[in-house]
């Protein structure tokens, strides 16, 4: 991995095929300039500057963007996958002890300086893909300390990476924690608002019942934190036509999403965020992305990496999934781990290339005999590292 120090001039030119958020240009070139694009076209028409960069037939893509994980956790649940394989219900693992308290009781115990060196490693291989911006939820610590913790160990882990930090406080209730949720809205909310950029809350059968989950957003909306939330995923809940009313950024996973939360989420412009991933490993139905783009609603794709029911930190294999198991276009999956994750998160300067857009850049080589063109990258079920990548204008990889 090689980086160079400051970000600076630079026209990376020769590049086969260039995804830039919203079409596909050949023979493409980017020009960066103090870390933001300055000018995206044909190389022929390239504006000289000091330094270039030969793509070589690459293929090019705006910085990817991961727009809902759970990067920041210590311990490890292989064991509950191989009880679940062999027919063990969710339910059962966890009233034993397993699934997310396990995971919460190991990063209770992790330290602070632990956590950040295993969301460093993490996010080093988020972005040897390409990947140039994550959100990271806490959410394993459900005390007011230890969700700070996670939260400025998420922090403390960016470095090339972008960083997006979002209080999950409400992901599980501890047992016997009768009164957890106003302990969500006042001891946790109060020392974590200020390490964090979103809230969201798991709204959902066996976690947080609707109103648990609008009180939960409606408090971290008065602290001017972003709004996002776990819907329809297990059961329906009404919980992305709530969110949505109250300008909910995104609604992650939706599989039991109905009607009336698509038409709430289509007029207040709120993202559906795709989990594929934890579609697969929970054997999970399809959200329903047909009525979902006829609606207009914008699709992104996130991994939802954690160590229990996503498992996965290859967001390419992410887009795959959602043409495959989803029904999405190769073009809708490109957005959707682009332009529309950037939305997702309301950050708007990234996951595009065009003039004022962040100098997020990714080169890709394609798969051997196949050629540079970006639907291979699709095509093909992950694995694809980068062969050069720049973060606000500066190259990094």
């Amino acid at each position: 991995m090689a980086s160079e120090p400051t970000a600076s001039e630079c026209v990376i030119h020769g590049i086969r095929e260039l995804w830039t958020g919203s079409e596909v240009l050949g023979d493409a070139a980017v020009h960066l300039v103090g870390g933001r694009v300055a000018w995206v076209g044909r190389s022929s028409s390239a504006p000289s500057a000091p330094s270039s960069y030969d793509a070589a037939g690459a293929i090019g893509m705006p910085g990817l963007v991961d727009p809902h994980t759970h990067t920041t956790f210590a311990g490890s649940r292989a064991r509950d996958f191989e009880r679940r394989i062999a027919g063990e219900s969710y339910t059962a693992i966890l009233e034993a002890g397993g699934g997310i308290h396990s995971t919460v009781a190991a990063t209770r115990a992790a330290s602070e300086d632990e956590l950040v060196a295993l969301t460093r490693a993490r996010l080093a291989a988020m972005l040897a893909r390409g990947v140039t911006t994550v959100e990271i939820k806490s959410g394993y610590g459900l005390t007011a300390e230890d969700e700070a913790k996670m939260l400025r160990a998420a922090r403390r882990a960016a470095g090339p990476t972008d960083v997006v930090t979002t209080f999950l406080g409400a992901h599980a209730r501890p047992p016997g924690a009768d009164d957890y949720v106003d302990r969500v809205v006042t001891e946790q909310l109060a020392r974590c608002a200020p390490l964090a950029d979103g809230i969201d809350v798991y709204c959902d059968r066996g976690a947080f019942t609707l109103a648990e989950a609008e009180r939960v957003l409606r408090a971290g909306k008065a602290l001017g934190l972003d709004l996002r939330i776990h819907a329809e995923q297990v059961a329906y809940t009404g919980a992305a036509a709530m969110a949505a009313s109250l300008g909910a950024l995104s609604a992650d996973h939706l599989e039991r999403l109905d009607a009336a939360g698509i038409a709430a989420m289509a007029a207040a412009g709120t993202v559906a965020v795709l989990l594929p991933g934890a579609m697969l490993y929970l054997r999970d139905p399809s959200p329903p992305v047909a009525a979902l783009r006829a609606a207009g609603v914008p699709m992104a794709i996130g991994t939802d990496f954690n160590p229990g029911s996503s498992p996965v930190t290859d967001l390419w294999t992410c887009a795959t999934l959602a043409c495959l198991l989803m029904g999405l276009t190769v073009h809708e999956a490109l957005a959707g781990i682009t332009v529309h994750a950037a939305r997702a998160l309301g950050r708007p300067d990234r996951g595009w290339l065009g003039p004022g857009a962040l100098g997020d850049l990714a080169l890709f080589d394609p798969p051997p005999g196949e050629p540079a063109e970006v639907r291979v990258l699709v095509q093909y079920l992950g694995g694809h590292r980068a062969r050069a990548v720049w973060k606000g204008g500066r190259r990094v990889i």
